[in-house]
């Protein structure tokens, strides 16, 4: 690809909506766009004002933050695009990472696009692009699933209809169901599979553990499972 032309833009214009990613750990990772555009604009559509709110008093910021989460999600799409039809400038934030990827955003985004509002990203951070940057797991295709099912049947049947993929898999995973997911993978796909388990990504604890799935679930048994995980599961031909 050509480079890009530099986009000296760093005031948010009225009437627009500004999807902005956050840092997913490292507060160093916000963008210089982002935090202009943060600054400027009239609204923050956020996931936790509680975490938004730390995030910009650290940067210095003081902002009308509107709460924008999962339980409110369909009726707040529709008011804040009233606010960027009546001409604000409104960016929508998650609690960390590019809001739309298994967090709040998709229906502001369509509400705005519905109406013919101007959608911006502004690029940054996402827990997903940099485990498969960093994981030595094929990227020349992937499949990105988000958070599967919290009932085990479920995932073991998705695991059972995607074992011949000819894709990376890419998941979201919580804390609390990590060990038993990784037991799964083993238990349908086999220990042999590769895979890779990133934790904390960007934060002080990350970690990598990539590698056949039996050895990577003996090595997650042996540590602190606090903190958020990203799954990768390779192909069945691929070799590490």
């Amino acid at each position: 690809m050509t480079a890009p032309a530099e986009n000296n833009s760093l005031t948010p214009l009225a009437g627009h909506l500004y999807v902005v990613a956050t840092p997913i750990g490292n507060l160093a990772d916000l963008t210089e766009r982002a935090r202009a555009i943060l600054a400027a604009v009239d609204v923050v559509a956020c996931e936790d004002t509680r975490t938004t709110g730390v995030m910009l008093h650290r940067l210095g910021l003081h902002k009308v933050l509107v709460p924008y989460h999962d339980h409110n999600e369909a009726e707040a799409a529709e008011r804040l695009a009233d606010l960027v039809a009546a001409g604000r400038s409104v960016a929508v934030v998650s609690d960390a990472g590019t809001p739309g990827l298994s967090d709040p955003g998709f229906r502001l985004v369509r509400a705005c696009r519905r109406r013919n509002l101007p959608v911006v990203p502004v690029p940054g951070a996402c827990a997903l692009t940099a485990v498969l940057s960093a994981a030595g797991l094929p990227t020349n295709g992937f499949l990105f699933l988000g958070f599967l099912p919290a009932k085990s049947a479920a995932r073991i049947t998705f695991l059972e209809k995607h074992r011949a993929f000819d894709y990376t898999l890419a998941l979201y995973e919580s804390c609390h169901r990590i060990e038993k997911f990784v037991a799964e993978i083993v238990n349908t796909l086999g220990p042999d599979r590769v895979i890779c388990v990133a934790k904390e990504v960007s934060k002080i604890h990350e970690v990598f553990l990539v590698g056949l799935a039996g050895e990577v679930q003996t090595r997650l048994a042996q540590m602190s499972q606090k903190g958020e995980f990203v799954v990768l599961i390779a192909p069945p031909d691929f070799t590490p």
